[in-house]
């Protein structure tokens, strides 16, 4: 699976006029399983995420996790993270990701087990046209790959 996580002020997601979900302080997770991702995969990078000291402390440095700083999460499904990037020409291919029982199940599940680290969780929804915007609070943007572990 993928996922490109924002450290953010404030997040919101949209779809059809009407926000599906929202955060304050947090971070906004672009989430895309890929094909042959399983449940493991899934539970791997929520734990890494949830973990991910990218807060600053009392001394300025990245040092605090989501859950000491009283955040949320706001995940949201992106298959576009499975795009090739053009190399062959210019426009991108897709195949990479899982098909849409699957992605949507190991994102579920991805939210699922974000939640049970005692995090707060909002969503988007899987497959929808969704209007995303946010704050991103530094910038600061970190991307994960669970092929890379």
């Amino acid at each position: 699976m993928r996922a490109l996580v924002q450290r953010v002020s404030e997040a919101r997601v949209s779809v059809d006029g009407a926000v599906t979900g929202e955060i304050g302080r947090g971070f906004l997770v672009l989430v895309c399983a890929m094909q042959g991702d399983t449940e493991a995969d899934a539970e791997w990078l929520a734990r890494k995420i949830a973990a991910c000291r990218i807060f600053r402390d009392g001394d300025g440095k990245m040092n605090l996790a989501l859950s000491a700083v009283g955040g949320a999460v706001l995940a949201v499904s992106q298959f576009t993270l499975a795009a090739n990037g053009c190399e062959s020409g210019n426009r991108p291919g897709f195949s990479a990701a899982s098909d849409a029982a699957a992605g949507n199940r190991l994102y579920e599940h991805f939210c699922a087990v974000m939640a049970s680290t005692g995090l707060a969780v909002a969503k988007g929804v899987f497959g929808a046209d969704m209007k995303v915007s946010l704050v991103n609070d530094g910038p600061v943007t970190i991307w994960f790959d669970t092929a890379l572990r």
